[in-house]
Parts: C-alpha cells; sequence; structure tokens
C-alpha cells in the first residue's frame, strides 16, 4: 500500500508510531552501547569490533531460526539492541585513521 493510497491523517498516525518505536529502540541502543563502553575497553581494531559485532548478529539469529510461534520476543529485542548498540560502538571507536587502518 503506498501512501497515495491512504488517508492523509492515517498515514500520518502510522508514521508517528513507527517513529516513536524507533525513536525507543534507538535510545535502548544508545543506553546499550554507553553501558558496554564503561563495561569493556574499546575496540582494538576493525577484525576485533567485527567479531564483537558478529557474535551479537549470530545470537539474534538464533533467534530468529526458533519456531515463530515459540520465539521469546523480548529475548530477540534485546538482541536486535544489542547488535544496534555494538553498530553504534563500531562506528564510533574502529572508523578512524587510528584504529580503523589495523
Amino acid at each position: 500500500m503506498t501512501i497515495e493510497n491512504q488517508d492523509p491523517l492515517a498515514s500520518l498516525a502510522a508514521l508517528s508510531e513507527v517513529n516513536a518505536k524507533i525513536l525507543q529502540a534507538s535510545l535502548a541502543a544508545v543506553s546499550e552501547a554507553q553501558q558496554a563502553i564503561l563495561d569493556w575497553p574499546p575496540f582494538n581494531s576493525a577484525h576485533e569490533g567485527f567479531c564483537v559485532l558478529k557474535e551479537e548478529v549470530d545470537e539474534l539469529w538464533d533467534h530468529i531460526k526458533t519456531n515463530q510461534k515459540k520465539r521469546d520476543l523480548v529475548a530477540m529485542r534485546k538482541e536486535a539492541i544489542q547488535v544496534a548498540a555494538m553498530a553504534l560502538r563500531f562506528a564510533a571507536e574502529v572508523c578512524n585513521e587510528t584504529v580503523g587502518r589495523k
């Protein structure tokens, strides 16, 4: 369904709901990234950062592979937030001349 086919007010309300959910998830990811920075040293290289990010993606994948009716949606969301947090850390800590070229 395209926006042209929808009532403009209904489209705006749906967009607002999606934006609120994205903002909530984004704030959770930033909070998770900040806690990880306090708990763990900075990534030493792109390889290390990628391995940490991949580990989180693999944990999310484990939830996704579970039968749809048996998925723990709270745990799956938590893993998705951790993926986003590690991607933020990677962007912040690795994508620079010092660490990114190691």
